[in-house]
């Protein structure tokens, strides 16, 4: 048997994160960074700053060399971290010293690296470090047969995502098939800051939710605590990657060990979700989130 089966019940998974938050009456905060930006120590210790100034989730970043997904900001974190050499074992290094961080840590892949690694041994090798799951932006439920089966055997979190034009039986679908979470896309395209968060997106989480997911998390553009306050109103769980990467980058050029901007947007995105729910009327905050 393998250690993921032993230590499986002491890892701590993205649901239950959620539903911790869910307990406090707000929604969770989601922090993504770049295995390996600026260098693999400093990582580490940023990832702890996200915690402990009020991240509920981390997002641990497997750079790759054809993010199709990411911004400008993240593709220039994770260059810079696969020159450093930042390859795959960094990242499951990274998840065991974050382990007992009292944040749930999910690895962000795309597939080919867990391809090149084989699907069974890169699962048994991320729970045995006490990751709780992937989130995969270009893997479909459809196409991912081997990684459900590999997940259910190791107690993985699978995370897949929907984006505003997905249809109904696509949203059943990743539902169907997903644990954890659904990540929904609030605007189409890369990632990165904006300066308001797609109308959409509130539509996108109901339907998500209508299609049966207990959890539904916002990504692709949160950057301020308004912005999280405004997604958090509605979904269960506010995700952030650009402007952390960003504060972390400004934090490193300034040569600032102590990583006071990192810190300062974690709180203030922190202060968003907590003030989230407290504008909703009574009967609309109590209807979220209390799904069977």
């Amino acid at each position: 048997m393998s250690a993921a089966h032993d230590t499986a019940g002491s890892r701590l998974r993205a649901g239950d994160a959620l539903e911790r938050a869910r307990a406090e009456g707000r929604a969770a905060l989601v922090g993504y960074l770049p295995v390996g930006y600026p260098d693999q120590e400093r990582f580490v210790a940023a990832a702890r700053t996200l915690v402990d100034n009020g991240v509920d989730i981390l997002e641990l970043g497997l750079p790759y060399s054809d993010p199709v997904m990411d911004g400008p900001v993240i593709q220039e974190a994770a260059t810079a971290a696969l020159a450093a050499g930042t390859r795959t074992h960094h990242v499951l290094e990274a998840v065991d010293a974050l382990r007992g961080s009292g944040a749930a840590v999910l690895v962000m892949t795309y597939w080919n690296p867990v391809l090149a690694q084989g699907v069974d041994s890169f699962a048994r090798r991320l729970a045995d470090a006490g990751g709780a799951g992937l989130i995969t932006p270009d893997l479909i439920p459809d196409e991912a047969e081997e990684w459900i089966a590999s997940s259910e055997r190791e107690g993985l979190d699978r995370v897949f995502l929907v984006a505003p034009s997905s249809p109904r039986e696509r949203l059943e679908h990743v539902v169907r098939h997903a644990s954890g979470f659904v990540y929904a896309a609030s605007t189409m395209g890369v990632t990165g800051t904006r300066a308001s968060v797609s109308g959409t997106t509130a539509g996108l989480v109901e339907r998500t939710r209508a299609a049966g997911a207990r959890n539904v998390c916002v990504g692709l553009g949160v950057s301020t605590g308004d912005q999280a306050a405004e997604v958090g109103a509605y979904a269960d769980g506010v995700i952030v990657g650009s402007a952390f990467v960003k504060a972390l980058k400004t934090d490193f050029e300034a040569g600032d060990e102590s990583l006071s901007t990192l810190a300062r947007t974690a709180r203030d995105l922190r202060a968003g979700v907590e003030r989230s729910r407290t504008s909703l009327p009574a009967s609309d905050s109590a209807a979220h989130g209390m799904r069977p």
